[in-house]
């Protein structure tokens, strides 16, 4: 099998009958039809389908390397700088498919796996360490065009820097047991997007004390013993007027619980190996590569964001304010830094140890600084600018019952009643409902805590030159 098709992906999840519990309820029957994935199982199918568009099949795809097919371009190890190009203009399609709003969209799940394969001879001749049967998977995947989820974090319990859990209570998922069929699951995870409606699940534990929990493998969604606890369902209603946003990309959020899940030793990439555990995401160049692909999914997210600013600016006409051209001005400067930014990853990108080309990880350390802090303001920005044209958007509903004072009281400078409602409720679902306000939480902490995410960059990046550089003027002076 090659590329999926739309149908395929959701036939072979609804297939699966993954565990799937929400509001205490199991869901059966075909997921893809149930109220909380269907929006956003349809839309992820519209992506597989960009894969088979005449036009963007070069763009989409590249040839298998093993099989000769054609597969995901998001699978593809650069080697050179007109491989990265390639992958950013496959990210950059899906990307406006879903304007930004689907951080897990299979492409970001398909460059994690292709960064760890990458740097899959990190792991020879360690103990507990498999390297051959992560490149098995990562060809498995890349031939059959998987969709997979992760988990990389551990509950909330106590957020202490060293905390041990009671031995007679298990929390975070961990090793209980070892058998001949493979490792033996017990505990739980946070925090899998889209978890149910993938084919698989990835784990990572960096857990750098406690060797029970650390491990890294990936099984099938419907692995017995196997739970998707899912959160409230975002999804505002059936309606697309009502709800624009939410009925498509709702993505779900699930905590994962593993009741004694038997994890087979050929899915197994390393297990009981602290020091492997704590190295290998980075040097593997998970950051690089998925931050390069996170940039295209933001810089669509933007581009979606000031156009509907503008849209508010032009309909209520409030142009020719300074301070409105000052908050336009913001989300055009944010655009363009990051756009900036990720063409400079490409530009300055260095070959590894592995003999891949990853674009510059400082530039990208830089960008994933940015988009955290200024998302939100695009949120404040756009209530700001809507003010009580926020609050007042009547529902489908109404308006098919409307006897003509909506869409006489409710008119703009640009538009009538309804179509102006449209717009704003486009802006709210944006900002304002339960799916905007988790979409701003979420930017916010995408990749991890901001904080340590700059303690990061403060430890990496390069200083000592300029340093010298001062006492070196100073000393000619």
């Amino acid at each position: 099998m090659s590329v999926m098709t739309g149908r395929q992906y959701i036939d072979r999840i609804d297939a699966l009958k993954t565990y799937i519990s929400i509001d205490g309820e199991v869901v059966t029957g075909k997921v893809s039809e149930h109220p909380a994935f269907k929006g956003v199982m349809q839309n992820q199918a519209k992506l597989f389908d960009l894969q088979h568009k005449d036009g963007l099949n070069d763009r989409m795809l590249y040839l298998s390397p093993t099989s000769g097919e054609k597969v995901g371009m998001s699978f593809l190890q650069p080697i050179t700088k007109a491989d990265l190009v390639k992958r950013r203009h496959a990210a950059r399609e899906w990307a406006l498919s879903h304007q930004g709003f689907m951080g897990r969209s299979p492409d970001y799940m398909n460059t994690t796996l292709m960064a760890l394969a990458s740097a899959a001879d990190f792991l020879k001749n360690k103990p507990n360490c498999f390297p051959e049967h992560l490149l098995q998977f990562y060809e498995y995947a890349r031939e059959q065009d998987l969709t997979m989820t992760h988990t990389f974090i551990e509950p909330q319990v106590n957020r202490q820097k060293f905390y041990f859990e009671d031995e007679e209570v298990t929390i975070a998922a961990k090793i209980v047991d070892k058998t001949s069929e493979g490792l033996v699951i017990k505990g739980a995870r946070l925090l899998a997007t889209q978890g149910g409606i993938t084919d698989e699940l990835l784990v990572i534990s960096m857990n750098g004390f406690d060797e029970e929990r650390n491990f890294c493998f990936s099984i099938p969604s419907n692995t017995g013993g196997l739970k998707f606890l899912c959160r409230q369902s975002f999804v505002g209603g059936a309606s697309t007027f009502d709800h624009p946003l939410s009925t498509r990309f709702e993505e779900m959020d699930a905590i994962v619980v593993f009741d004694d899940v038997v994890v087979p030793w050929n899915r197994v990439f390393y297990y009981e190996n602290i020091a492997v555990a704590t190295q290998f995401m980075n040097v593997s160049g998970f950051q690089a590569f998925s931050l390069h692909q996170v940039l295209s999914r933001q810089i669509a997210k933007t581009e979606f964001v000031l156009g509907v600013v503008q849209s508010i600016v032009d309909t209520i006409n409030i142009g020719d304010y300074q301070h409105v051209q000052q908050k336009v001005v913001d989300v055009i400067v944010a655009l363009e830094t990051m756009k900036a930014l990720q063409l400079k990853s490409e530009e300055e990108a260095k070959r590894d140890g592995f003999g891949y080309l990853r674009p510059d990880h400082p530039t990208l350390q830089v960008a994933i600084q940015i988009f955290p802090k200024v998302y939100p303001t695009f949120t404040e920005i756009i209530q700001l600018l809507g003010a009580s044209g926020l609050m007042s958007i009547p529902t489908e509903k109404a308006f098919q019952a409307d006897d003509g004072d909506l869409e006489q009281y409710l008119q703009s400078a640009l538009d009538g009643g309804e179509a102006r409602v449209k717009k704003f409720r486009l802006a709210w679902d944006l900002t304002m409902s339960s799916f905007g306000t988790r979409q701003t939480l979420y930017e916010r902490f995408f990749f991890g805590d901001p904080v340590r995410l700059s303690s990061g960059l403060y430890q990496s990046y390069s200083r000592e030159h300029l340093v010298k550089r001062v006492e070196d003027f100073l000393r000619k002076s």
